[in-house]
């Protein structure tokens, strides 16, 4: 077993974990990051499958994510805008494909009329949400122990007006069923990015993406640390930071004890950047505060699959589409254009979430690839079921990460556990995108998180050391 000394451990290679690493390592600390996974990115990952470059996990930057727009620049990459010009595609219950441009899809007037009354309502209530604390609003309890899905019912009798602007929220974002998160999560997810009504408008939530892919962001943070910094293949097993158990000389301050398969690293901070479903994989000693310990178990990611279909060309700008599609009442709940920068083929991109995904796993792969492509050939016609390179991610399937997009509360448990997520336990800390304020469950978040934790993690060492120093008198 190899022995190392940090100032700083960091678990976890993804955007949290290396921005809080190469803020620690600029500020003068040194530190290691530990990698379950054979590569860094955690959920972001570009890939090639069949010869075509797909990007498995996020992808899309949207105007508000000022921090990932900042970490970009720095990195010095580009981006280039989403697809968008040409008519969009929206099915109802009667499984017609209508064509239409502009914000709302065609429906009668009443359900015009309802899914904008239900926005707008949204819309008050998010302003009222602190996306830090969410915890704090007055009506937090109430807010919390109503579901999504309860809270709709509650405000409206126009099912296709309440089952789209569910879509939103459950479907495309929390992944989960509405009935299973409550209102107040749901208002948090809005919050984080502005306003519910950003969440509706694809061309600001799904804006641009980055030239090459958006894994860029961690693999050129990653190379601004030494080599021997990031350690990959080192699922992390233990956190031991009983003083009393550990070398009294192992370092300054109070010491923390890091152990995978191949390491033990000796350090003064423990940065635990994963999500908080996986938390419960490392053995802690002391163990975590019992109410941590509950917390973690009311959090869960939820269940989507990612569509690659890859045409020869992208044969939906011919036909007048801009390739944005979506319908509560399909298999694919929504689609768009995901064709690379610079490329003469085309893709798609499309979503099967929640409840939808477990019906479609239980069948075989040949069987859910028709059932797929079906459904994207309801929104494109039928040369969508001939694609050249036809690729689902499936995040609950990896080890490391268990769903996606992000870990989320059930009812209740936001304003029952979420302030003390925030908080050290000892010289731990805990942060992800999914602990995130603005930029919930985006790659923005995540940065956001690492640099939080980061800047606590300066000054606690500073204060450390401040309270170390000797003490000396006037003579």
């Amino acid at each position: 077993m190899k022995r190392l000394e940090r100032d700083v451990v960091i678990v976890g290679a993804g955007a949290t974990g290396l921005t809080a690493a190469t803020q620690l390592r600029n500020a003068g600390h040194s530190v290691i990051v530990l990698e379950a996974r054979d590569r860094v990115g955690g959920r972001l990952w570009t890939n090639h499958i069949e010869g075509q470059m797909l990007e498995i996990g996020g992808q899309w930057v949207s105007p508000d994510q000022t921090a990932l727009l900042d970490t970009l620049d720095a990195l010095g990459l580009k981006t280039y805008e989403r697809f968008r010009d040409g008519e969009s595609v929206y099915i109802g219950r009667d499984g017609v494909a209508k064509r239409f441009t502009g914000d709302i899809f065609p429906a009668s007037p009443r359900t015009k009329s309802e899914i904008e009354r239900l926005i707008g309502i949204l819309d008050e209530l998010v302003a009222q949400i602190d996306p830090a604390a969410p915890w704090e609003h007055p009506d937090a309890a109430a807010f919390d122990h109503i579901s999504f899905r309860a809270w709709l019912e509650d405000q409206s009798d126009d099912e296709e007006a309440r089952e789209n602007i569910a879509l939103f929220i459950a479907d495309a974002m929390l992944t989960k069923p509405a009935h299973a998160f409550s209102l107040l999560q749901a208002l948090l997810m809005a919050a984080s990015a502005g306003s519910f009504s950003h969440l509706v408008d694809a061309d600001f939530i799904l804006d641009k993406r980055v030239i090459g892919g958006l894994q860029q962001v961690p693999l050129k943070l990653a190379a601004q640390l030494d080599s021997g910094d990031v350690c990959l293949n080192q699922p992390v097993r233990r956190i031991q930071w009983s003083a009393a158990s550990l070398p009294a000389d192992a370092v300054e301050g109070e010491p923390v004890e890091v152990t995978t398969d191949d390491l033990v690293v000796t350090a003064r901070r423990v940065i635990v950047a994963v999500p908080p479903n996986l938390c419960n994989r490392i053995e802690y000693t002391p163990n975590l505060p019992r109410l941590r310990q509950q917390g973690l178990q009311h959090q869960s990611l939820g269940l989507v699959i990612k569509v690659h279909a890859t045409y020869e060309t992208p044969f939906w700008r011919e036909d007048g589409l801009s390739a944005t599609a979506f319908s509560p009442f399909q298999l694919v709940h929504e689609a768009y254009d995901n064709t690379n920068h610079g490329e003469t083929r085309g893709t798609l991109v499309g979503f099967v979430s929640d409840e939808k995904a477990d019906a479609v796993f239980g069948l075989s792969a040949t069987e859910r690839k028709e059932r797929i492509l079906q459904s994207l050939a309801a929104y494109y016609g039928p040369k969508a079921l001939e694609p050249v390179v036809y690729y689902e991610s499936d995040w609950a399937a990896e080890e490391w990460t268990q769903g996606a997009y992000a870990a989320s509360f059930d009812l209740g448990g936001l304003t029952r556990y979420g302030a003390m997520q925030l908080e050290p336990v000892g010289p731990i800390r805990f942060g992800s995108s999914d602990l995130a304020a603005e930029g919930y469950q985006h790659v923005d978040g995540a940065i956001r998180v690492g640099r939080r934790l980061a800047a606590e993690t300066i000054d606690s060492l500073a204060s450390e050391q401040q309270l170390l120093r000797p003490i000396t008198t006037a003579s």
